[in-house]
């Protein structure tokens, strides 16, 4: 059972002179940007957090008091059962953290070399898509095997108003696509060809597919690295448009760099690439693939004029 200690009564602890360690388990920049007094710093995101705790508490007797941000992260809460799975005793868990401390009007202290964080904005105004930091990955199969690779990101851009992306596209540049999992060059270059042919993609023809965004609304509940966006827009494959919805993480970076990642699988013979599909041959044999291929993409745009 994780024994807990308050706000009130770790105060009165430190006030009575008894003895007890009082770890910060985030990450060095919070714990420089603000910490209980006295408070040592072993952040239980890194490998190294039982070694850390080894250098600073040796007895494995010691009283410890651990915290974390507040009640809404298992930070603490880890922190305790690696602990007490590494011998240590007498490990208790600050009810509510570094918050339920300030909320009780308790001080802080600072290593004088933290900077208070500022949450980032995503400002309204036109991004450009940096190609060469985007791309897209792909991955097909069949029940066997399967193969992965990638596909370059020529050009776009996102429109962002009131901190929704409002309009945009990105193009992909077809005759970009490599397989990254076949070592022998020659099976390699034969996969590659094969998909730049008319059995799947027809590169000669229709060299770029286009994702083209037409509206986008915030997905409720998201939390920091989960999709906060469902993007509604139509892509343009093989001559082919078909409207594709994509869950999509938006954020924005330190000097008006902004990010995003969906990933998504889709089916493929909506937009005419049928080869292998069961639902259009019979008798494959060991040429059946799957319809889904499964794409993650990565772009980055900067704000132009910003």
């Amino acid at each position: 059972m994780n024994a807990t200690v308050t706000a009130v009564e770790l105060d009165e602890m430190l006030k009575g002179g008894k003895a007890v360690t009082i770890i910060d388990t985030l990450p060095p920049e919070y714990y420089d940007q603000g910490h209980i007094p006295g408070a040592l710093n072993a952040c239980v995101y890194e490998m190294v957090f039982l070694d850390r705790m080894a250098e600073l508490v040796e007895k494995r007797d010691s009283r410890l008091v651990v915290y974390g941000s507040s009640d809404r992260s298992h930070g603490a809460e880890v922190a305790v059962e690696k602990l007490n799975r590494a011998g240590y005793r007498d490990v208790h868990e600050l009810a509510g953290g570094l918050e339920a401390w300030s909320g009780n009007g308790f001080r802080l202290e600072s290593s004088g070399s933290g900077q208070k964080e500022e949450a980032l904005v995503i400002a309204d105004g036109r991004y450009a898509i940096d190609a060469a930091a985007s791309r897209l990955e792909w991955s097909g199969r069949n029940i066997a095997k399967g193969h992965h690779g990638t596909i370059a990101v020529s050009r776009g851009s996102i429109s962002m108003e009131n901190g929704l992306p409002l309009s945009g596209e990105f193009v992909l540049d077809m005759n970009s696509i490599v397989n990254l999992d076949l070592e022998d060059e020659a099976y390699n270059s034969m996969l590659i060809r094969h998909l730049k042919s008319d059995d799947f993609f027809d590169v000669a023809r229709y060299p770029t597919a286009t994702y083209s965004l037409g509206a986008a609304e915030p997905l409720p509940g998201a939390t920091p690295g989960s999709p906060n966006y469902l993007l509604k827009g139509v892509l343009e494959l093989k001559g082919q448009q078909r409207p594709l919805n994509l869950a999509t993480e938006v954020a924005v970076m330190e000097h008006g760099v902004l990010k995003a990642r969906a990933a998504c699988d889709f089916d493929r013979t909506l937009w005419g690439v049928i080869y292998g599909s069961g639902r259009f041959f019979e008798k494959l044999g060991m040429h059946l693939v799957s319809d889904l291929v499964t794409v993650e993409i990565f772009l980055q745009a900067v704000r132009q004029g910003g």
